[in-house]
């Protein structure tokens, strides 16, 4: 992978409540090399946005390290941080709600170049004229405001937003969950071509297995606040070795089963559990059709069971 764009080291995520600690994110190690796409799939409830926030400093981790190009950033202030913002942006879920309605389309583009000082005002429209285009939008919808567009369209505009720094790392907090089917497959098209042009590195989260599958490189599985799988998206897809993943995977629709060449057993019992009460031992066991009683007593590792494959499962190898 050479040295990676992002690594997280042991990130713990932690928000204090009345009723008690909430471990949303719980010792997480992950790493995202330049040109990569690292899909992170699960559950809703299970903690992936609050690590894509807190991977991008929008939240102060209670633990744990995160480097940015090689740069420790988990304890830097906001002013610190500032110049480092420019190399990791975010694609929000909600291409309704992460656009200021006030502002035109190009206004809109040109706030980023404008508040890190790229450029005179000549050269930030001409940025703004090429990221509409790299985009798929008109020359004339920079003149228009969000209300004017579609779902699809005001997600091309956050995308652009989110390219107009020339970022390194792009975080796509569930980029496509909220667009008509019609449109999915054009945003997700879009963000795979514009990785491909601009060498971009992704952390694709979703809980739609089989849209990550697509556009991943590798995939990790999380839990309840932890990863418990890790692998290249063939090998995940075709040989899961998590009890949860093999689940997730069983639950995504097919037009016909009997076709797929991937596991079709497991069934997810029971609803989340809290997390902030979470299972003593492996989290998963209360659900988990092949747990025994050691799974109580002790909280599985991410063991590499074969080359690029990590698994936190005690009971499988």
């Amino acid at each position: 992978m050479g040295n990676p764009v992002l690594s997280l080291a042991e990130l713990e995520m932690h928000f204090p409540t009345r009723a008690g600690l909430v471990r949303a994110v719980d010792g997480i190690s992950l790493d995202i090399g330049a040109g990569e796409t690292l899909g992170l799939v699960g559950e809703s409830g299970c903690g992936k946005s609050t690590l894509g926030k807190t991977a991008m400093r929008l939240t102060r981790p209670t633990a744990g390290s995160i480097r940015l190009d090689g740069i420790e950033i988990s304890e830097l202030s906001r002013g610190a941080l500032r110049p480092l913002r420019p190399k990791m942006q975010m694609i929000f879920q909600d291409p309704y709600a992460s656009l200021n309605p006030r502002l035109t389309v190009g206004r809109t583009l040109e706030e980023p170049l404008r508040v890190h000082g790229r450029g005179n005002a000549a050269e930030r429209r001409e940025r703004v004229r090429w990221l509409a285009d790299k985009v798929g939008l008109r020359p004339e919808a920079l003149l228009r405001h969000p209300h004017e567009f579609s779902g699809g369209q005001r997600q091309r505009i956050g995308i652009a937003r989110a390219l107009a720094l020339e970022p390194k790392l792009v975080i796509c907090d569930e980029p496509v969950s909220a667009l008509d089917l019609s449109v999915r497959a054009q945003v997700i098209n879009l963000l795979m071509d514009l990785k491909r042009d601009l060498g971009l590195a992704y952390l694709f989260i979703s809980h739609d297995l089989s849209v990550v599958e697509h556009v991943s490189d590798r995939i990790a599985v999380m839990y309840l606040g932890k990863i418990v799988e890790l692998a290249d998206r063939r090998t995940l897809w075709t040989r899961p070795m998590h009890p949860y993943t093999q689940a997730l995977i069983a639950a995504v629709p097919v037009a016909d089963p009997s076709a797929v060449g991937r596991p079709q057993s497991g069934t997810l019992g029971d609803d989340l559990p809290s997390p902030l009460n979470p299972p003593s031992g492996c989290r998963f066991r209360t659900r988990c059709p092949i747990a025994v009683a050691a799974c109580a007593e002790r909280e599985p590792e991410l063991r590499e069971l074969a080359p690029g494959h990590r698994v936190a499962c005690d009971l499988v190898a």
